[in-house]
């Protein structure tokens, strides 16, 4: 019996030693239950509702449509409108659901089958470096991207599920599910189902297909390896992993997933971001004018015809001289900018030389020159003569190195006569013209130093081209703008463009007087090569040692200026007489106005094809053997040119040795005209009546 007894102590100690860890692991149990409760509960207090947690932005997004209305540039992390649940494909719920949490419907918020399994991988893996994977919920994945971070920590994983307990507590399946789909990232900066849609498909997320849905669910793992932009093939072999997932789930059927061809997806061109830059970088900013919508995402839509944008792109490369820049503004007749080109290359330099550098013009700014001589009663048959002229020391001179006497304004207008326009500049005040150029919307300094009828102050190409686009408009104003309406990503409209036609800056006889003058430059004078086989009217320009080179002319409700020069305002010998601008223009021209009827000016212009000088306003005398005027209008010393090469066409330059022409007078003129006028009465000055 003392045997017996001594042998069944030992047992009866470890019975009481198990019963006591038994208790003791349930009061623990109990205790730590007790604390993930106040712990979950405390969390839940904590938690925003559900408005709050809608609102939290990604950041703005906003999308920037041409003319035709397709993307040509998005800006910010995000895109895409908040779809609510019922909104969701169920494709889309179906995919997510059985790719990242199979079991979501069923657990609290953390899934102790899938911890179990992570925690079995993490003991397989110990001492590889693997990280733990597989134990988060789409609910974890939810508090992770709203409230927490990324870092790999056991102090935030212990956060983590609390939040998710806490946040499945206070909020239905569905209300979480919502939350995920459209916070979720992507990759290529789109955060949400939307956002994803319209990157990947250029389509909303509300008409997302099976396949569709399979490629975005698939990015969710590893958004930069499975992005269908940057590897097609990883995408639509993830996209198949998701399909096999979502039959195994009992999501779809085998014949659903044989049915869903992923082959089939046609994904969204990426957007261009060269030359386009240059017009949505002088766009965007002026939302801030337009509307107060901080928040959420944008489509704004812009006057841009990118088939208008790639002809002015093309015809600035192929035109450019070597070593300078080119700049080209397109304008609708209502202002609407159709093309912009600020620079041979925007991803070298994304300075916009036409909206942001400010050149001398030279001849150019003849329109204002001849503009405020037409409001005050000059006609383009009104007579005046060329000759010297001497304004208080200053004395501007022709290309020619001569004098045609007694002509009329076409006729000075078409030969770009230097002494003429000082003249009318005298006659009018060169405040007037100053005010002129102010009016056509000119808003960089202006001097009024007699030189200025040549073009000495500094304008912007935008500028130029708006003056001449409001000449076409036969005097009513004409404001550059590049943005249509804006709108909210659901459709609500934010800014809708208005057009202002209530100002009239000259009277329609004066701007019909300009286009005169202007057809005939291009007729038959130093506009030639901007001709594109229908009316046009323009005008080129050139400044001293060709530093700069202008034409700006418009046709059939198209107006286009176009710049070329170097950054450092150095000499470029290939822009005598603005050929090269004028080329441009014409290249590009041919393309805007195709499809456009033909438009016929109110002033016909029948003067004959003679042979103009060149449209060197800033030189006295041969461009290569004279001399020329430098900023001031002052003639500057040149040294002749150790060889002359042919021009343009092959033609070799005409010797200097020669005799010279007989003079050019109106009489001269008259006959080449066929006009029946008594050559010793030349016309003069007839003011407009009152």
């Amino acid at each position: 019996m003392a045997r017996t007894g001594k042998s069944k102590t030992p047992s009866g100690t470890a019975k009481r030693w198990l019963i006591r860890g038994l208790k003791i692991g349930t009061v623990a149990a109990l205790g730590g239950l007790v604390a993930l409760v106040i712990a979950v509960v405390v969390a839940m207090q904590s938690l925003p509702d559900y408005g709050s947690l809608k609102s939290s932005p990604n950041g703005q997004m906003i999308r920037v449509h041409a003319a035709d209305g397709s993307v040509i540039v998005s800006i910010g992390p995000s895109f895409g409108r908040w779809l609510d649940y019922r909104e969701i494909p169920s494709v889309m719920v179906d995919a997510m659901v059985s790719t990242e949490d199979r079991r979501f419907y069923h657990h609290p918020g953390i899934d102790p089958i899938g911890m179990a399994r992570a925690a079995w991988l993490a003991l397989e893996r110990r001492g590889t470096g693997r990280r733990l994977q597989g134990a988060s919920t789409i609910t974890q994945q939810v508090t992770r991207n709203i409230f927490l971070n990324n870092s790999y920590s056991w102090g935030r994983k212990v956060r983590e599920m609390i939040l998710a307990m806490a946040l499945e507590r206070k909020f239905s399946k569905q209300q979480i599910l919502e939350l995920y789909l459209n916070k979720v990232y992507f990759g290529g900066g789109a955060y949400g189902i939307d956002a994803a849609s319209r990157k990947f498909f250029g389509h909303p997320a509300a008409s997302l297909s099976l396949p569709e849905a399979a490629i975005i669910a698939g990015l969710v793992k590893a958004p930069s390896s499975y992005s269908p932009t940057a590897d097609a093939e990883a995408a639509i072999g993830r996209a198949g992993v998701v399909l096999d997932l979502m039959r195994e789930n009992g999501a779809i059927t085998a014949a659903e997933e044989a049915a869903a061809n992923i082959q089939d997806v046609k994904l969204a061109p990426e957007p261009p971001q060269n030359s386009v830059r240059y017009f949505t970088d002088w766009a965007l900013p002026q939302l801030d004018l337009l509307i107060d919508e901080p928040n959420e995402p944008l489509e704004v839509y812009t006057t841009i015809d990118l088939p208008m944008q790639r002809a002015a792109t093309a015809a600035i490369q192929a035109n450019v001289p070597g070593g300078t820049q080119g700049a080209l503004v397109s304008l609708d007749r209502d202002g609407a900018v159709r093309a912009m080109v600020g620079g041979l290359d925007y991803v070298t330099s994304n300075y916009n030389r036409a909206t942001t550098a400010t050149r001398q013009p030279g001849s150019a700014w003849k329109l204002f020159v001849y503009m405020a001589a037409l409001e005050s009663g000059y006609t383009p048959d009104t007579g005046i003569t060329d000759e010297p002229v001497d304004i208080n020391g200053w004395k501007p001179r022709n290309s020619s190195g001569r004098f045609s006497g007694d002509i009329d304004i076409r006729t000075a207008f078409a030969y770009s006569i230097n002494t003429v326009a000082a003249k009318l500049g005298v006659e009018v005040g060169f405040p007037t013209v100053a005010d002129m150029a102010r009016r056509f919307g000119i808003s960089t300094p202006i001097n009024t130093h007699p030189s200025m009828v040549l073009g000495t102050s500094d304008v912007r190409l935008i500028d130029m081209t708006r003056a001449f686009a409001s000449v076409a408009r036969k005097g009513v104003a004409v404001a550059p703008y590049g943005i249509t309406k804006v709108t909210t990503a659901d459709g609500r409209m934010l800014y809708q463009h208005q057009d202002d036609t209530s100002r009239v800056l000259v009277a329609p006889w004066v701007a019909a007087g300009m286009t005169d003058l202007m057809q005939t430059a291009i007729s038959t004078g130093t506009g030639k090569a901007a001709q594109i086989g229908r009316p046009v009217a323009g005008k080129t320009g050139t400044t001293s040692s060709n530093k700069d080179g202008y034409f700006l002319g418009f046709s059939s409700g198209i107006t286009t200026g176009v710049w070329m020069g170097r950054d450092d305002a150095r000499p470029v010998r290939v822009l005598q007489g603005g050929r090269a601008p004028a080329q441009a223009f014409a290249q590009y021209m041919k393309v805007a106005v195709a499809k456009r009827p033909v438009e016929n000016f109110d002033t016909e212009v029948t003067l004959p094809e003679w042979q103009l000088e060149p449209d060197e306003e800033a030189y006295y005398g041969a461009p290569d053997n004279g001399m020329m005027v430098d900023e001031n209008g002052m003639p500057i010393e040149r040294t002749p040119s150790p060889s002359a090469r042919p021009d343009e066409e092959g033609n070799n330059p005409p010797s200097t040795d020669h005799e010279a022409p007989a003079r050019i007078d109106q009489q001269w003129i008259d006959n080449v005209l066929g006009r029946n006028r008594d050559s010793a009465t030349p016309p003069r000055r007839t003011p407009e009546p009152e």
